[in-house]
């Protein structure tokens, strides 16, 4: 069943640097363990769900074509979500929150194909198929909902991280990986578990992405809908975890109307939350949405949106006002007294473009080692030059051909060679080349004639500021991909004895295969794996019509339950489903 994605236009139109980070579902890896877990799971969750989750949830599984009973294969959910305008991709664990925001941009659905071990079936920080499949996918189906998380994608996608955001992400996709690898030493996971503590407990500023990441907490991942006394649970973290469902209902978790200052509650992925947000409808959703965006570098630009981009020390575009759009990693700003960028610089691969679409002939290739430029007026003229008509430009040499000098009212000086100009659609200069060109502010030389081309960007100041490049294809790969790779650990004899067992029950359940006994699966299992719970409720599901069998089952279930606390209430709803 290793099929490949089933082909959907939403898929074909992904950009190369998404697909970096799609890998193959690769279905005949799942072992029969997993597909127990995730029927035992579902089985539990639907049960409750049907009494305390939104409308959307039920109707949602069986619009997805989500089955209870086995795992769901990308090919299948693709053809059914295509019906619904979304489709569904597998990944590799976390991906960057960039990447993952624009994902949904594109109304993508990623998901992390690998799934809970048994021993973390109530719950796993790791993101998983049981979270993403059984907890996402479902509420999409509701159309207001879908476009809250599309309109979240693109907002999300635009968001400026910090150097603490990147150390965050690899600290939490590192212990999401270590928790769930069978082979993990206690040291390791604690290890990996201080390390996340200890960034979360650093106090500072939040960044537009960890404000982002707040609000996708409280809603998608953590979100309640309707009234505060009595609110039902739309978000995937909820949806997909058997205990936080049920403690999220009582009285001691928090219930608070949400609103934009989720923005600046943190949370904690190690620990169930003490508080949670309730909205009254999902097209409020939106409205708090809008009014964070309002809030953002890229609506506002400015010094403030410079300096995000230089503190993140990733790609990112500043858009000026004249349209021209500069994407590289900034380094450097000049203000003037009112605050006003007056010159700004990028280090390494740099491009231009205008509307999303890079300038032919300023790609990083022209443009490889970064690009500077003065911004603002000239002194001693009222008209900024992008909004000089061709008699104005005569009329101060601004025509190719003319070596020219003028000084910008923050005191940068430009020297040069007027070589050509590039137009935008409306006719506006954006961009004048020189040569021969010496830029200077006060005693520094911010540009030399030996450095080649100097290409000046017009506009008086910045509007926008955002993440990433303003065309996708300027750069190989905008986002960071993170080398700490989920853990494959080779199975052990008594692990692949175990499996056997799963596998010939799950024969037994889907094929009514006769040939398989199920007191000698009983019998084995009970000397060789006498800690596996799981197995003994599917078997005492399937013995109905064997009631001595069944009761040596429910004998051995309520032993277990005294030799493995941690397995009690597990073992009791398994039972209290089957009955």
């Amino acid at each position: 069943m290793n099929q490949n994605i089933e082909t959907n236009p939403l898929l074909d139109r992904l950009p190369p640097h998404l697909q970096q980070y799609i890998k193959p579902q690769n279905y005949n890896d799942y072992t029969a363990i997993n597909q127990a877990v995730w029927r035992y799971v579902m089985r539990k969750s639907v049960s409750y769900l049907s009494t305390v989750a939104h409308d959307s949830y039920l109707e949602g599984l069986k619009k997805t074509g989500i089955s209870i009973d086995a795992i769901p294969s990308m090919y299948g959910m693709n053809r059914i979500l295509k019906e619904i305008g979304w489709a569904a991709v597998a990944v590799d664990g976390f991906i960057p929150p960039n990447a993952f925001m624009e994902f949904q941009a594109y109304k993508v659905l990623v998901i992390a194909s690998d799934i809970r071990q048994l021993e973390h079936i109530s719950y796993t920080p790791a993101p998983d198929i049981i979270h993403e499949a059984a907890g996402h996918a479902p509420i999409i189906a509701n159309p207001d909902y879908a476009e809250y998380l599309r309109r979240f994608g693109e907002v999300g996608a635009k968001a400026i991280l910090s150097a603490h955001d990147n150390d965050m992400y690899e600290a939490v996709r590192k212990l999401s990986i270590v928790k769930e690898a069978p082979g993990s030493t206690e040291a390791e996971i604690e290890a990996a578990e201080t390390r996340v503590n200890e960034l979360q407990a650093k106090k500072v500023e939040l960044s537009e992405m960890a404000m982002i990441r707040n609000l996708h907490w409280w809603t998608v991942e953590y979100g309640l809908i309707g009234n505060v006394d009595d609110p039902k649970i739309y978000g995937a973290g909820l949806l997909s975890s058997i205990g936080e469902s049920k403690w999220c209902m009582t009285d001691e978790v928090k219930k608070i109307p949400y609103s934009v200052e989720a923005a600046y509650q943190e949370f904690d992925i190690t620990k169930p939350q003490p508080q949670l947000y309730v909205t009254p409808d999902f097209s409020y959703l939106m409205q708090v949405l809008e009014e964070f965006a309002e809030t953002m570098a890229l609506r506002k630009g400015g010094f403030r949106g410079l300096r995000k981009l230089i503190a993140s020390k990733k790609i990112g575009t500043i858009e000026l006002s004249t349209g021209l759009q500069v994407s590289g990693v900034f380094t450097e700003m000049i203000m003037n007294e009112d605050n006003e960028v007056v010159f700004f610089r990028t280090e390494g691969p740099t491009a231009l473009s205008n509307r999303e679409k890079e300038l032919i002939g300023h790609g990083v290739t022209m443009h490889p080692h970064g690009f500077s430029s003065p911004l603002g007026k000239l002194k001693g003229i009222n008209l900024a030059i992008e909004d000089m008509s061709p008699r104005d430009l005569k009329a101060y040499s601004f025509y190719d051909g003319e070596r020219i000098s003028f000084e910008y009212e923050s005191g940068i000086k430009v020297d040069g060679l007027n070589v050509t100009g590039i137009r935008n659609i409306y006719g506006k200069l954006i961009l004048i080349q020189f040569t021969d060109c010496t830029v200077t502010y006060k005693d520094r030389v911010l540009f030399k004639p030996e450095y080649g081309t100097f290409d000046l960007a017009l506009g008086k100041k910045i509007v926008s500021a955002y993440s990433g490049a303003a065309d996708y294809n300027s750069f190989d790969t905008m986002h960071f991909k993170s080398e700490t790779l989920t853990v494959k650990v080779p199975k052990s004899e008594e692990e692949k004895d175990l499996e056997d067992l799963y596998a010939k029950v799950r024969k037994y359940r889907i094929e009514k295969d006769v040939s398989v006994s199920l007191v000698t699966i009983l019998q084995t299992l009970t000397e060789k794996h006498p800690k596996d719970w799981l197995l003994l409720v599917e078997l005492y599901e399937l013995t109905k019509d064997q009631p001595i069998t069944q009761t040596q089952i429910l004998q051995r279930l309520q032993t277990l339950q005294m030799e493995r606390p941690e397995t009690a209430q597990l073992i009791r709803d398994g039972v209290d489903l089957v009955n």
